[in-house]
């Protein structure tokens, strides 16, 4: 039996939340739920100009969407909250003090222009920037001196030479050096804290104890772990997983392909299909089928994630957003696909058109032109225009005459064409269907036949008779 876990999602709500942060959002809410764990969502949102209320409800509105329910976090508040690093300055402010009396954290008075000229220097020698530690060994006096310059301080974590090493879910063993690291900021001069000290901080006090995270995170690790050690705090098992890409082989972006989640869901994708097509790009699953949620995170294990970098194929998405709309229950199909209908649907007709046309649905907007074919006037294809001038001439005599008899029975029309023209296989269905639907292929004409009744089957084949 699996060891249950505890995973989290923390985003910064300062943004629309991209394909990238959906699927880490996803691996870890199925690494939990793969070993009965639990996931907590938090909210990163200590960037005061960007952070905004709206983007974060947004944000939530994404998950639900997703189905990616979270155990603790925002709504859903336990004792280890508040779950928004907003509402958490007390708690990181103790941590501080603690840091700072013993010795491991200490103001620095450098000015960004300052850094930025020790960071080009140290680049014209070849050395990797880091900070320098001018601001280390100040004194009290030094201190006095320079706040009475008027300048402000950051809190920066001492860093030790040494080795760093850590067993990553992902990536195995990995090992930095405290001497490349250098000291490094926790807290900013206007007071907000950094990323590394809330994040790990939040981490431990809030029982996570696995993060899979994007690989451009990798380095930040050891900044983290050094933190966690020094306040005597748990760390969690990382694992970083490779980023998404476009086509072209960059991160993916708008430029090369990527949407935000709502931009899916406005564009008729289906949850299903997004969480199908996120949780094998990057790690294998056994099973080829669409499943659903539980069934991705009983397949779901770290031994499964890929290091090789995730190409982004909208073919692919598409490909699981046919199977989702195919897997659908008809009454769900309804109120995805009627806000683009142009062509009215009687209501008393909705379920038998949306059993017919179902099996030819991949977005909403291919359900109009089977509105148009059951209950409106379609426009030709080319190739159905060719299939109707090449028919042979005697198919609309026995088509008119069998519609005339038989009504909207298709077998029964069948039979009285075959019998009356000797015409069957693609000499006959291929015409037909072009003719009564303006394409030469789709649904099948059985169950489309009695919803666009009879009168409108015989102007049609009426109008293919005479255009033939």
């Amino acid at each position: 039996m699996k060891t249950p876990v505890t995973t989290r999602f923390a985003p910064s709500p300062t943004g629309a939340m991209h394909l990238g942060n959906a699927r880490t959002a996803l691996f870890n809410w199925l690494l939990a739920h793969s070993a009965g764990g639990r996931f907590v969502l938090r909210l990163e949102d200590t960037d005061q100009e960007r952070s905004r209320p709206e983007l974060a409800e947004a944000l939530l509105d994404d998950l639900r969407w997703l189905g990616l329910d979270w155990d603790a976090g925002p709504g859903a508040e336990d004792e280890h909250g508040p779950y928004a690093q907003s509402e958490r300055g007390g708690v990181y402010a103790g941590y501080y003090e603690k840091l700072e009396e013993a010795g491991k954290a200490y103001p620095c008075y450098c000015t960004s222009e300052e850094l930025e000229a020790v960071r080009r220097a140290q680049r014209a020698r070849g050395e990797p920037p880091r900070y320098p530690g001018r601001c280390r060994n100040l004194t009290a006096e030094d201190r006095e001196r320079l706040e009475a310059e008027g300048r402000e301080a950051t809190l920066r974590f001492r860093v030790e030479p040494g080795e760093i090493a850590f067993d990553d879910l992902v990536r195995g063993r990995q090992t930095f050096h405290g001497e490349e690291i250098g000291d490094f900021i926790i807290r900013r001069s206007d007071g907000t804290p950094s990323f590394f000290f809330t994040n790990a901080v939040d981490d431990a006090l809030m029982g996570v104890d696995r993060v899979l995270r994007g690989e451009d995170h990798l380095t930040n690790t050891p900044r983290q772990l050094l933190i966690l050690e020094e306040l005597g705090l748990p760390a969690p098992t990382y694992g970083h997983i490779n980023l998404m890409v476009g086509d072209d082989g960059a991160p993916l972006s708008k430029r090369n392909g990527s949407r935000s989640v709502a931009e899916l869901r406005e564009a008729g994708y289906f949850p299903e299909a997004v969480n199908n097509y996120l949780a094998r790009l990057g790690h294998h699953m056994e099973e080829g089928a669409l499943l659903a949620l539980g069934d991705l995170a009983a397949q779901f294990h770290a031994e499964g994630l890929s290091r090789s970098p995730a190409k982004f194929d909208v073919e692919q998405l598409d490909h699981w957003n046919k199977e989702a709309v195919h897997h659908a229950e008809p009454a769900r199909l309804w109120p995805w696909l009627e806000p683009v209908l142009e062509t009215d649907v009687p209501e008393e007709a909705r379920e038998a058109w949306l059993a017919a046309v179902q099996p030819n649905l991949e977005r909403p907007s291919d359900a109009e032109q089977w509105a148009r074919v059951c209950f409106g006037e379609v426009e030709n294809s080319e190739d159905a225009i060719a299939e109707v001038e090449g028919a042979d001439p005697t198919l609309w005599e026995g088509a008119e005459a069998a519609l005339q008899e038989n009504g909207t029975d298709f077998a029964a029309v069948l039979e009285s064409i075959k019998g009356s023209t000797g015409l069957k296989g693609k000499k006959l269905f291929k015409p037909l269907r072009a003719a009564l639907t303006g394409r030469t292929a789709g649904p099948e004409l059985g169950p489309l036949l009695p919803l666009m009744g009879q009168e409108r089957a015989l102007a049609r084949i009426r109008a293919a008779k005479k255009d033939g």
